[in-house]
């Protein structure tokens, strides 16, 4: 019996960035065709909801599912939401199956692909040596430590290993320092060149905001700012989902538990401790209609007119 994949996103106002997901999906779809079912869900903001999602698979005689995260770092959507929305789905059929892969966090994939943005970058500037340039990584940010120490692993992972004169983290939101603090604070370093790479998949409301911050200080500095393109469907990030996947399927996706704050009593973050595992993205619960185009979808076809005039 043919196996599934859920593909684990998380949502977004953009258009743009919903559009990028549903491309990374038509690619692994194509992918993994030959051995599975690939389909889709979105915590917020899009549909369809993993229940919808897995709910189709089900339908098509599915019983075991791989539900692989697309997202970078273990914050609470890859602790707590995703697990819950996971958990409750699978409680409602006995003879189903749904295995969650690990989050893509600290990768020599996702290093390499990194090294590969920075690299790009470099080659379209005039040549300067990397000891007068300045590394930025921005992660998302989140309230758990442990996500954002990942982040800071990579960033020094980058800088010792590509010889910039100095390295800093800063994040889109939730934790500190924020983007446009860490450029004030590098401007007064007197670096030539900043290179900021956001660890980011796709582009939306983030990403751009990130870009907004870089361009205005370039604009207004002595020194050159400049940013990498976000990850998109790199054949690195490919091979970083072919990894999680056979981690899901031998058992052996292990999230860290050393240092979570919901396992263990982390400095600054004791209230968390043992916190019950619940998922807080309900503003589109009970909501199983799927999205206008699936991918691969001719876009404004007969079935996305009547739902849009139906209100759906």
């Amino acid at each position: 019996m043919k196996e599934g994949i859920l593909l684990c996103g998380h949502g977004s106002r953009r258009e743009a960035a919903v559009t990028s997901f549903k491309r990374l999906v038509t690619i692994l779809q194509e992918r993994y065709r030959d051995d599975y079912e690939v389909d889709y869900g979105f915590l917020e903001f899009n549909h369809p909801t993993y229940e919808a999602a897995v709910e189709r698979m089900y339908l098509n005689g599915i019983r075991k599912i791989y539900a692989l995260p697309v997202i970078l770092f273990a914050g609470s959507h890859a602790k707590n939401d995703i697990p819950y929305e996971l958990n409750t789905i699978q409680s409602y059929h006995n003879d189903l199956t749904i295995n969650m892969g690990k989050h893509i966090g600290v990768s020599s994939f996702l290093l390499d692909l990194a090294v590969k943005r920075i690299e790009e970058v470099e080659s379209n500037l005039s040549p300067i040596s990397r000891k007068e340039t300045c590394l930025v990584v921005i992660g998302r940010g989140t309230t758990d430590p442990d996500a954002n120490s990942d982040v800071c692993k990579l960033t020094s992972m980058l800088w010792e290993g590509m010889g910039f004169g100095f390295a800093t983290t800063a994040y889109s939101g939730t934790a500190y320092p924020k983007v446009d603090e860490s450029l004030q604070m590098i401007e007064k370093l007197g670096f030539k060149r900043t290179i900021v790479i956001p660890f980011f998949f796709f582009t939306g409301v983030l990403l751009e905001r990130i870009y907004g911050h870089v361009t205005a200080m370039n604009s207004t500095s002595n020194q050159e700012y400049v940013y990498t393109a976000p990850f998109g469907t790199d054949e690195l990030l490919l091979q970083a989902f072919d990894e999680r996947l056979e981690e899901a399927k031998t058992g052996v996706a292990h999230m860290n538990c050393q240092l979570c704050k919901y396992r263990k009593q982390v400095v600054g973050f004791e209230q968390d401790y043992g916190k019950e595992q619940i998922g807080h993205h309900l503003n589109v619960k009970g909501i199983l209609f799927e999205e206008d185009e699936k991918p691969g979808v001719q876009k404004n076809s007969l079935g996305s007119k009547v739902k849009k005039i139906l209100g759906i």
